[in-house]
């Protein structure tokens, strides 16, 4: 009887497991994003380059890739479907070879419009020289700022020179540029910071300070009532903020694309970085 019963609880349990994968399999394609067609070096399906950027793109892209072997494409894509950006840029780029099979020399720079994300998707045989490191600092320091200026093609365009201009050996300049505006950044937010302490500290201690210290330095004109540093000065009252002054100056709480193009057997492992803005 204990076996019969175990029995039929393994076939439960083996009929429910085939149910949740047939599930998993028949609807998780519904919430991917169907893969691009490779078009051209510019892929542009979300309309975000305009025409004249995506044929100096085009050109310059064919030239490093006669130049060097190294394979650059951009595409651009209107929703990820629920997918995450990681995983549909590494299916696109197996999917598109980008690179010379052996070399895995490939690069995807994918933006999908409607999620606000962007991804550098490098191919095995560049990702020690275009490191994780470097395409995070061309997605935060080149693309972001000027995606969030709404200057999509310019901000893709210029990713484009810093891709290339590390592929040639000048990752140092790419550093560097980085680090100068990661100071100009500091400083900005150090001004910031000083501003708004002295604003806050102004506004929250003026008024304090002036109901002490009217009292005992000012002159009395009546209940409540002082006159100090050339203002009439009222404590209490109907005022809810502690001190209200008038006179010659007051304190207030402030108010403040070519035919035939294909890839060439080339794979990626993921390396690479992603970023939104």
């Amino acid at each position: 009887m204990m076996l019969a019963a175990g029995s039929r609880s393994t076939g439960v349990c083996a009929r429910l497991l085939s149910a949740l994968v047939f599930l998993a399999v028949a609807f998780a394609p519904a919430f991917a994003a169907d893969l691009l067609p490779l078009t051209g070096r510019v892929v542009d399906q979300a309309g975000m380059i305009d025409a004249a950027t995506e044929a100096l793109l085009t050109s310059k892209l064919e030239a490093f890739e006669q130049k060097s072997s190294d394979q650059i494409v951009v595409a651009t894509m209107n929703s990820l479907g629920g997918d995450t950006i990681e995983d549909f840029a590494n299916r696109q780029f197996r999917a598109w070879g980008l690179g010379q099979a052996g070399e895995n020399n490939g690069i995807l720079l994918l933006v999908a419009k409607d999620d606000r994300k962007m991804r550098i998707e490098v191919g095995y045989g560049l990702e020690g020289t275009l490191t994780d490191l470097h395409s995070k600092l061309i997605i935060e320091n080149t693309m972001v700022p000027a995606f969030r200026a709404g200057d999509f093609s310019g901000g893709i365009s210029r990713a484009v020179d810093d891709i290339i201009l590390v592929l040639e050996g000048n990752a140092a300049e790419l550093e560097a540029r980085a680090e100068r505006n990661q100071d100009q950044t500091a400083e900005q937010i150090d001004w910031a910071v000083v501003l708004f302490i002295t604003i806050w500290a102004t506004l929250f201690f003026g008024g304090f300070l002036m109901a002490i210290l009217a009292p005992i330095f000012g002159r009395k004109l009546g209940p409540n009532r002082y006159r100090w540093l050339g203002m009439d000065i009222t404590i209490g009252g109907g005022s809810s903020g502690g001190s209200r002054s008038s006179g010659s100056s007051s304190w207030s709480s402030g108010s403040s694309s070519g035919g035939g193009f294909s890839g060439g057997g080339g794979s990626s492992g993921g390396g690479g970085a992603s970023g939104g803005w």
